[in-house]
């Protein structure tokens, strides 16, 4: 009996990294047969009838002989359909096809359609990244995931446009040049940021919190009856917020390269995302799911922005859900099938009426909310989510003559000065932790650094023993008080910026609803 044996290496995706896996290939002599072993789901074990087409629609011979292939590690278990190519390769490796020595340091990842084109697949800005760590030379992908690959440095990228081309390629028939980037026109909008700050008349105290958020990456919470400029500040803050550092934006761009999200162009992304989901959004929709588990909502945003529009009104259990990344700036989302962790760096900016109505507290509109429905409504959001948001704010109905006024207030670019100059005291600070702004701090590092003079140590214990505040809100407080310093570029928090800390943790009060 003769017995072929070939080995090659694919990749795929685990949590936001690569994942490398062996495909081992055993042909022989026997029934004809094609089996995929190891964990494959089934985009994986459609694969055979891809493959198996498109090798025959590529004039390329295969015999009919009892086939076997193997996925390792089989522990792990594999989706998508960018296992297609290194099985194929495997194949005709294993039936004498392409030399075994001219797959070493080669590893593949594309989805082959069924006349041998190479198509991309999700994820392959991570699996480059782990691929070139594990020592591979060369990376082999579609020309759609081409621009995507070359965001690596120190393997080379090749981007044949079909099976037959790069079977030529392996057999040392043809030469193939190295991938080169492609740029893809696109529509872009003609400035930087279409919402600014200059468009918001008023509003001064949300202006001030934001701009504290921004710079610390703090969590808040406005409060405000309808058309008071909730959801135009919120749309806001991405003006503001400094630019990703290269370390964010490789992470950021990993993740929307494994939900297939990034832009034509397969480039990193520089902009801080911004996500706006729906009330009706359901727990896995927001922090991820599914049976190999999905990113979500609050890892989407991470590095940027998640805006809660109608806080109270998402459902009970996915408001509960948020406690864990907004704690651990991070979410672990445990299947059968595979327990993955992914990161949620977010700023949450939240919004909420004071009653089912809108109109509690409001001088000019009566009230229709009996106090039981007001309870009922502010109750949805318990205490320990409120203790995870920094800033509680209150957000009045804009004046006439605020409105009115033909005076431009300050722009997004003055602010977002302002905000990028104190970040960069933070990550400065908080460089060898690996850490870029207040928010990230534990209790050691508040310790470490949040200095407070004797006069804000005297206000903190003040409020704490007056307000019964958690030791969470007194940490969280001394967060912001830090950042208010960084912003006046002092080393030491003094009593103003404990006081206006204060004052913004506790500018609404739940408990008199």
């Amino acid at each position: 009996m003769i017995n072929l044996f070939a080995r090659t290496f694919g990749a795929t995706t685990f949590g936001i990294d690569g994942q490398i896996i062996t495909v081992e290939v055993d042909s022989s002599n026997g029934m004809p047969s094609f089996e995929i072993v190891g964990l494959a789901a089934a985009s994986v074990r459609e694969s055979k009838e891809r493959v198996r087409t498109a090798i025959k629609n590529s004039m390329l011979l295969l015999r009919a002989e009892k086939i076997t292939i193997n996925l390792a590690p089989a522990d792990i278990k594999k989706e998508g359909s960018g296992l297609d190519l290194p099985i194929a390769i495997g194949l005709l490796s294993a039936q004498g096809a392409i030399p075994k020595e001219h797959l070493q340091g080669c590893i593949f990842a594309a989805e082959l359609s069924l006349e041998g084109r190479i198509r991309g697949v999700r994820g392959i800005l991570p699996m480059v990244v782990t691929a070139r760590d594990r020592g591979f030379k060369k990376f082999f992908v579609s020309k759609d995931n081409a621009n995507e690959a070359l965001l690596v440095d120190g393997i080379e990228i090749y981007a044949p446009a079909n099976l037959t081309e790069l079977v030529r390629y392996l057999q040392g028939y043809e030469d193939m040049s190295k991938a080169v980037k492609t740029e893809i026109v696109t529509e872009e909008p003609i400035s930087e940021f279409q919402d600014d700050f200059s468009d918001v008349q008023g509003q001064f105290l949300a202006k001030r919190a934001l701009e504290i958020a921004a710079a610390g990456g703090h969590n808040v919470l406005m409060v405000g009856v309808p058309g008071s400029g909730k959801t135009m500040l919120a749309k806001r803050v991405n003006s503001i917020l400094p630019e990703l550092t290269p370390e964010e934006a490789l992470e950021v761009t990993k993740i929307y390269s494994i939900e297939g999200k990034l832009g034509a162009n397969g480039g990193l992304i520089t902009k801080r995302p911004f996500q706006n989901p729906n009330h009706d959004a359901s727990t896995a929709a927001m922090i991820g799911g599914g049976t190999i588990p999905r990113p979500g909502q609050v890892t989407l945003a991470h590095n940027g922005v998640l805006f809660l529009d109608e806080f109270p009104e998402f459902g009970k259990a996915t408001l509960e859900a948020l406690r864990e990344p907004l704690e651990e700036r991070q979410v672990t989302i445990s299947r059968v099938n595979a327990s993955l962790t992914y990161p949620s760096n977010i700023i949450l900016i939240c919004s909420m009426n004071p009653c089912p109505c809108g109109w509690y507290g409001d001088p000019d509109h009566a009230c229709n909310c009996s106090a039981q429905e007001i309870k009922r409504y502010t109750r949805k959001l318990s205490g320990p989510l409120l203790d995870r948001i920094d800033i509680h704010i209150r957000v009045p109905k804009v004046e006439y003559k605020d409105l009115a006024s033909k005076r431009k207030s300050e722009s997004s670019a003055e602010i977002r000065k302002r905000v990028t100059a104190a970040r960069e005291i933070q990550q400065e600070r908080l460089k060898p932790f690996k850490l870029f702004c207040n928010a990230q701090m534990n209790h050691a590092l508040i310790d470490k650094f949040c200095p407070t003079t004797e006069r804000a140590e005297e206000l903190l214990e003040l409020v704490y023993k007056k307000k019964s505040l958690s030791a969470r809100s007194y940490d969280r407080i001394k967060k912001v008080a830090r950042t208010i310093a960084d912003l006046e570029s002092s080393e030491v928090i003094d009593n103003v910026h404990v006081g206006e800390a204060i004052k913004l943790r506790n500018n609404v009060d739940f408990n008199s609803y």
